[in-house]
């Protein structure tokens, strides 16, 4: 992403947040420390804090200046332990979306002690054991690591590893600690392609496989109202657990793709294929290769059943908000035609190959 596609997304989410918040600064201003603030996420907190008069500071290698805006102040560091450019300073809260590892959320959590109000750690709905059932709320069982030690994401590791940080920083900070568990985070700048997969297929037209059926449910978040949350949290001090995510039921599985063909005026037409020929081709399930050919959608039985039917209401409660699954679908879809050339083939999704070979076998079928 070079200094004008930054520049556009950070406007594209400061008039966004904007216009569904209101654009009247905070009374109090606060001292915002971001550790990270140049990846996806990072640059939506900051556009939706400084819309709101916040004062923002980021932490990170400053591997992408461009994206750090002029009134943004940068500490330039590395949370495996080059942490020093904090020292020194305070701050009325610190938003964590870089950390993964015990030994890097226990670095900043110690130094950051009695220099901070309120610390708020960005997890993942991955920290729950299990997603088999529906109607999983905050204080549904964490998932477990057998060493707590390990650097290692990989290896079923992840989830885990995110529960023991939430842990950590709930015990340091207890009151003052406020865990955020989204599930997939979509809209632009999102170069997961996890959601983008989905209107930027249908956009090209033609017949395409559609997995499960139109009522599937499915449930993700856009990024500028994971940030709108974020600023709601850090303004009002929300303490506790939220899960961040559309409601159960909200958005399907059809209703993404026949909107995702009604904004681009694409010719699709879908394909459903079920679940047992999805398995019996190894597309998904045990015997299915390592990536992502299906993302944000579950089989609506199984091990991940209760995937896309998390609770919310938590957060709904406080505030949390969802803007038109419309505007979601259109600046994705501007905003990935602005990506170069070589983004274009999305890491997410199936192949062009492989879906056809796919669509010619339920054809036979």
């Amino acid at each position: 992403m070079n200094r004008r596609e930054a520049s556009m997304m950070a406007g594209a989410s400061m008039l966004a947040t904007l216009a569904g918040a209101g654009t009247a600064a905070a009374a109090h201003p606060l001292r915002v420390l971001i550790l990270g603030g140049t990846g996806f996420i990072g640059p939506h907190f900051v556009a939706a804090l400084r819309a709101h008069g916040h004062r923002v500071t980021v932490f990170n290698r400053g591997k992408d200046p461009d994206k750090v805006p002029a009134a943004v102040v940068q500490l330039i560091g590395d949370r495996n332990g080059q942490v020093d450019a904090l020292k020194g300073h305070d701050w009325d809260v610190v938003i964590d979306d870089s950390g993964f590892t015990l030994r890097q959320v226990r670095l900043t959590t110690e130094l950051l002690k009695g220099h901070i109000k309120h610390y708020i750690f960005i997890s993942s709905i991955s920290a729950y054991a299990d997603l088999a059932v529906p109607g999983v709320d905050e204080n549904y069982k964490l998932a477990k690591v057998a060493d707590p030690n390990t650097e290692d994401l990989g290896a079923g590791n992840y989830g885990g590893l995110k529960a023991l940080c939430e842990q950590l920083v709930e015990h340091t900070y207890q009151a003052d600690a406020t865990i955020i568990r989204p599930t997939y985070i979509a809209g632009p700048g999102d170069t997961s392609d996890r959601f983008t997969y989905w209107p930027v297929r249908v956009a090209r037209g033609g017949q395409m496989l559609a997995p499960g059926t139109p009522a599937d449910p499915i449930q993700f978040i856009d990024v500028r109202d994971l940030a709108d949350f974020i600023r709601r949290c850090a303004e009002k001090h929300l303490s506790g657990r939220f899960n961040v995510c559309n409601p159960p039921r909200a958005v399907t599985m059809g209703s993404l793709l026949e909107a995702s063909r009604r904004i681009s005026g694409a010719d699709t037409k879908f394909v459903w294929a079920s679940v047992e020929f999805l398995t019996a081709q190894k597309v998904i399930g045990d015997d299915a290769p390592p990536g992502n050919p299906l993302p944000i959608w579950n089989p609506a039985q199984g091990e991940e059943a209760g995937a896309a039917l998390i609770s919310p209401a938590r957060a709904v409660s406080q505030g949390l908000r969802f803007r038109p699954l419309d505007q979601t679908i259109r600046d994705t879809l501007q905003w990935q035609k602005q990506r170069p050339a070589a983004q274009q083939n999305l890491r997410a999704g199936l192949s062009a190959q492989r879906e056809a070979q796919l669509l010619q076998l339920l054809r036979s079928a």
